[in-house]
């Protein structure tokens, strides 16, 4: 049976979507905000995929952009549900679903609001367990298809008249740049509702249960928080099954905001034969270590967390803090069919100038080969 959706979820939401931002996924306060106004004008419902009829249509509620606070963004509870709205029109049916791209401070609860508006489920599926750069990773496998998908984003600055409603049709690859570029001209962070899909694709191709997954891991950090930042620190490790992989001083940070609406760089950490360098596209995408070995990589979970065990963006990291890094093998979370996709890995590992995919890709096929 599904859940009702209360108060007393949102800051689980919050905390653990958080930890899964993996550096990136919006802002806390933003996911506070998205959670309140949802639990006060309705009762959001989070229900399993299985609950829906196979031809029910569920699409993905989503926040496009990075907003630095370098940018001029704007965004309103009212953008999602207008977002949500146009892309039932132009639908023509009625929309059963609302599942997300991605976990993050806000993403989780991207669902919540339009969700309790317009009397859809909230589906306990995520294009990514994790937060990432591009729509495309969390597309649940359209990145590459030809098909024609319906996706709308509202938003902007309402000041500075950056205010946008856009509703495109196309192939996913050739409409998420518009997106984006939305995104961008409205002040860096836009609401999006978009590929309106049937349930029972979304059951075979999303990653299944994966806002249950940030609502534990919040609930356990928040039991943790009397105790101080190692008990919550462990209780991360503990209930995502990863490890800490590495700690020690910012030595050096070299991010850049792009004009595609991404921050793209690296962080490192210690330094000589005992630094670790993060790669940067949103969200941390790899790490390294000082010889250039790769330790891990998306769509492994890779978070930095500061000494109270609370989850850092990129953008709240700075040099000369003691930070660690939580690393969650992709091997032991639910993953996407995007994720397993292998067009969706050329324009980052272009942008960022690393290999993303042969690491990516790689999910232990070859040692079984050899039986």
């Amino acid at each position: 049976m599904g859940r009702i959706l209360t108060e007393k979820d949102i800051e689980p939401a919050v905390k653990g979507g958080s930890v899964y931002a993996a550096g990136g996924g919006g802002w806390a306060d933003h996911g506070r905000m998205l959670g309140r106004a949802a639990v006060s004008i309705g009762k959001p419902e989070l229900v399993s995929i299985e609950e829906l009829d196979d031809n029910d249509w569920v699409a993905t509620a989503a926040a496009i952009g990075a907003p630095a606070s370098t940018t001029p963004w704007e965004m309103q509870g009212v953008d999602y549900i207008k977002a949500a709205q146009l892309l039932q029109d132009a639908l023509g049916e009625k929309l059963s679903g609302l599942m997300v791209g991605q976990n993050g401070k806000s993403s989780t609860l991207n669902a919540w609001l339009p969700s309790a508006m317009l009397g859809t489920k909230v589906v306990d599926a995520v294009g990514d367990v994790r937060a990432h750069p591009t729509g495309d990773m969390g597309s649940i496998g359209m990145a590459g298809s030809p098909e024609q998908i319906i996706q709308t984003a509202v938003g902007g600055n309402r000041d500075e008249n950056r205010y946008i409603e856009l509703v495109v049709r196309g192939a996913t690859a050739k409409v998420s740049p518009v997106l984006r570029t939305a995104a961008d001209q409205s002040g860096g962070f836009i609401a999006s509702c978009r590929n309106p899909l049937r349930a029972s694709y979304v059951a075979k191709n999303a990653a299944l249960g994966g806002i249950s997954m940030a609502l534990k891991l919040g609930e356990a950090i928040i039991a943790a928080e009397a105790g101080g930042g190692s008990k919550v620190i462990d209780a991360i490790v503990n209930t995502t099954g990863g490890t800490i992989l590495a700690q020690g001083n910012v030595e050096a940070k070299d991010v850049v905001y792009t004009r595609e609406a991404f921050d793209i760089g690296t962080i490192t950490l210690g330094s000589g034969d005992k630094a670790t360098k993060l790669h940067v596209m949103n969200e941390y995408m790899a790490v390294e270590d000082a010889g250039g070995t790769r330790l891990a990589t998306f769509p492994d979970v890779i978070t930095t967390l500061d000494a109270a065990g609370n989850p850092l963006s990129v953008g709240q990291v700075r040099e000369g803090m003691f930070i660690f890094v939580l690393h969650v093998p992709k091997t032991i979370i639910p993953l996407a069919s995007s994720v397993l996709d292998p067009t969706v890995y050329p324009p980052v590992e272009k942008a960022m100038g690393i290999e993303i995919a042969k690491y990516a890709l790689d999910l232990g096929r070859r040692k079984s080969d050899r039986g």
